[in-house]
């Protein structure tokens, strides 16, 4: 079985469609060392860097996604589809795969389809709560479907749910580090209340405009800030901070590295709410403001947010309101340690462990079926 296990695994377009991918690709790999493994993904995203530096092959295929705004540009996408559609079938009868995986993201919907219509099981992994168009269309022709949330019949057959959750980086959860060792490596005090701010990899410009009209608020708080801006918006917030006098309670960066450690050293983090981010924060127990973002398909992340917000398991702030309220929150909740215990104890409650294993063990199974 080892020497003959071939898997495509398709999908990306966010970190929060490649993590999955690559846990669970890792995941089968931990089990079968000599299992063939192929990524397929979307030419331009950022899969196309991120799978190789995993340590896996990737393929990409030439699809966008289409353009709302202007009509006549979708002539393009059309072509697109159709030719990666092609590249797909090509891709299929090379590799000779015994399952596909569908992550999510443009690439998963030519990939799958061919898949489906070559007689391969599938099976798709739904991050959110709210189910993706891709993996909507994709749920009626896919074997399995492997969900994170309650209530996914709403949008799948439900015979086919599976309810495993998401998987998450594994270093978050390795982290050897002690609290005071984290906080040491931000330059931070071990006596103060630390509250981490991230906006994804790339930023979220509401939630660093959040903490620039408040420097005033946390300059006096007796709090420290770990900052994560993200890459896009770095430049013109150091220019902004040192016109404006330095706080030294707030570590600033453009992009943590090591983000076991910093939320091994925050007390409350201020974060979006996608699924990703989500299921770590479950894991690791930690208290949590979501905002979520408003520029995402379906407002997906308000309805990921609520899910923990209705079991009071995390607070949330609508995007709009984060200038005037969200600083404001997060220092009011990291001084009240009984609704820091409240939040973690019951996020903690909610937590998926084992979510890569458990739909490796499911892809397996479906490879086996077929052959």
């Amino acid at each position: 079985m080892e020497d003959e296990l071939r898997i495509i695994i398709s999908g990306g377009g966010t970190g929060g469609h490649i993590f999955p991918a690559v846990s669970i690709a890792n995941a089968i790999r931990a089990k079968y060392p000599e299992a063939k493994i192929l990524f397929v993904g979307a030419l331009r995203r950022m899969e196309m860097q991120r799978v190789p530096a995993a340590g896996y092959e990737i393929v990409g295929l030439p699809i966008s996604g289409f353009n709302r705004k202007n009509m006549l540009k979708n002539v393009v996408v059309l072509y697109r589809i159709w030719k990666s559609q092609q590249m797909a079938k090509k891709i299929i009868r090379k590799f000779n795969p015994m399952a596909a995986v569908g992550v999510g993201g443009y690439a998963s919907g030519p990939m799958l389809n061919q898949c489906t219509k070559m007689g391969i099981p599938c099976l798709i992994q739904e991050q959110n709560s709210y189910a993706g168009v891709t993996n909507k269309i994709l749920s009626k022709k896919v074997d399995r479907i492997c969900v994170a949330y309650d209530g996914m019949e709403r949008f799948f057959p439900a015979d086919k749910i599976v309810k495993t959750g998401n998987p998450v980086r594994q270093a978050l959860l390795d982290t050897k580090l002690t609290k005071a060792e984290a906080l040491k490596s931000f330059g931070l005090s071990e006596d103060k209340k630390t509250i981490l701010i991230v906006g994804g990899s790339l930023g979220a410009r509401t939630v660093n405009e959040s903490v620039l009209q408040n420097l005033d608020m946390i300059k006096e708080s007796g709090v420290q800030f770990i900052w994560q801006t993200g890459k896009y918006y770095n430049a013109s917030i150091m220019a902004e901070l040192k016109q404006r006098g330095t706080v030294p309670s707030l570590h600033v960066t453009d992009f943590i590295s090591d983000m076991g450690a910093a939320y091994k050293a925050a007390d409350l983090v201020i974060s979006r709410a996608g699924a990703s981010s989500i299921s770590e924060f479950c894991l690791i127990g930690k208290p949590v403001i979501l905002v979520p973002s408003p520029n995402v398909a379906e407002d997906h992340q308000t309805k990921n947010a609520m899910a923990l917000v209705n079991k009071n398991a995390a607070l949330y702030v609508k995007d709009a309101d984060a200038p005037a309220e969200v600083v404001k929150l997060a220092l009011q909740t990291v001084k009240d340690d009984a609704r820091l215990k409240e939040l973690s104890e019951n996020i903690l409650k909610l937590a998926l462990p084992d979510s890569a294993d458990i739909i490796a063990n499911e892809v397996v199974k479906l490879a086996r079926r077929g052959h």
